[in-house]
């Protein structure tokens, strides 16, 4: 019988605040974490708004001299990791070192410190690059931290699936527990993706909204006027824990974590596949993992991008796999408020999930003002929504065609 698998703690670091609580209750106003850039200038970019974590002190959870050696990616893996540990009461020692696992997700890494050091050598010389460039900008690196910071000496890896990042990583850290290889695994996604490079990018692709004027209204997710998703960054953390590990130490017991799917468009690097197929056989083998039926669900965090296309194919997606049950369902999405964390996104949006569990509520969508005729589902509009949560579903959709979803359950005994 396979191992059933439980959060134990939690901790997020968003451009709606930090720590579950005021992330929770920001999500739960209608908080909007968006507004202009500041990290550099953006009087030549088309899109001058994103998601930016505000106020972010990580010599609080990080040595400093630790702090000069990390990307901010790593920053906010490392900080998030630590606050969700401190939230579990969990200690870590030579007696549970070796079943204590991290996997984490991230989409793009340490691209600051790659922007930064790319600088250096054109206006300096190769001499002047820094030493620890390769192991500030490499992927796996927050991974890596957090495993020095905590003393983790179990599974420990980082999975590259653009925006479905950390869904894919919480779904492989469920399974790993759940297999035995761990007992506890500290789970998540970080990204600090809001820098020259990454947002010309994006704006070169028209994948970005322009609704420079009012910033706070740019993200909004199902739409009729939804002209593009605006970037975000920070981290989330779950901590993953086997029932009766957790049971043991009477521990606080979030949510149940009981499904995972994932699937592969195989159609294009940016477009999802026509009718959001590809998210259908991702949501489908999660209920299947989980066992449970489709009119079980109760609540899922959409993807919900803000795009055009996303919105109208996950949407089809949703109604393809729940039939009738679709409009029963509460959909909404979170990004309206904290921008699109690209590899990290998933996580946050897992933790609004295990907090809907929890608290019985569901966020909203702000934002919603205008309904597309195409888009005809209970999306949350503007304000959170009362609703026994038994089951909740979180979606992730990635460049490249990845899909990547997974289920909570209210945790009965």
């Amino acid at each position: 019988m396979n191992r059933r698998v439980v959060v134990t703690g939690i901790g997020c670091i968003t451009p709606i605040g930090v720590g579950k609580e005021t992330f929770w209750n920001g999500l739960l106003s209608g908080t909007s974490g968006i507004d202009y850039i500041t990290r550099f200038d953006t009087t030549d970019y088309p899109t001058k708004i994103a998601g930016e974590v505000k106020d972010f002190q990580p010599e609080k959870y990080i040595d400093k001299k630790e702090v000069k050696k990390m990307d901010r990616f790593t920053q906010f893996a490392v900080a998030a990791a630590n606050i969700a540990m401190e939230d579990s009461g969990l200690q870590i020692d030579e007696s549970n070192a070796e079943k204590f696992g991290v996997i984490l997700g991230s989409g793009v890494g340490g691209i600051e410190t790659m922007e930064q050091q790319q600088d250096k050598l054109r206006e300096k010389g190769a001499k002047r690059v820094s030493p620890f460039f390769i192991p500030m900008m490499i992927s796996n690196i927050g991974a890596g931290y957090v495993s020095m910071t905590l003393g983790a000496k179990g599974p420990n890896t980082t999975i590259v699936t653009a925006c479905a990042s950390s869904t894919n990583a919480i779904g492989e850290a469920f399974k790993i527990i759940e297999r035995g290889a761990s007992d506890i695994v500290v789970t998540g996604g970080m990204e600090a993706g809001i820098t020259p490079l990454s947002i010309a990018g994006f704006c070169s692709m028209k994948a970005m909204s322009t609704n420079n004027e009012e910033p706070q209204k740019a993200s909004r997710p199902f739409d009729l006027n939804r002209d593009g998703f605006v970037m975000g960054e920070g981290a989330g953390i779950l901590i993953l824990e086997e029932l009766d590990h957790a049971i043991k130490r009477n521990a606080k017991i979030y949510a149940e974590i009981v499904g995972y799917g994932m699937s592969a468009d195989a159609y294009h690097i940016t477009t999802p596949s026509p009718e959001g197929e590809g998210a259908a056989r991702a949501m489908m083998e999660a209920l299947k993992d989980a066992n449970i039926s489709p009119t079980d669900v109760d609540y899922i965090n959409a993807h919900g991008t803000s795009t055009p296309y996303n919105d109208k194919f996950e949407t089809m997606a949703i109604k393809k796999v729940f039939k009738e049950h679709a409009y029963n369902l509460s959909v909404s999405s979170t990004k309206s408020m904290t921008g699109h964390l690209l590899g990290a996104a998933g996580s946050i949006e897992a933790i609004a999930c295990v907090m809907a569990i929890n608290d019985d509520k569901v966020p909203p969508t702000i934002n919603l003002e205008t309904p597309d005729p195409e888009l005809d589902l209970d999306y949350v509009p503007n304000h959170y929504k009362d609703k026994v949560v038994n089951y909740a579903l979180s979606n992730s959709l990635g460049f490249g065609g990845h899909n990547a979803t997974i289920v909570f359950k209210k945790y009965k005994g």
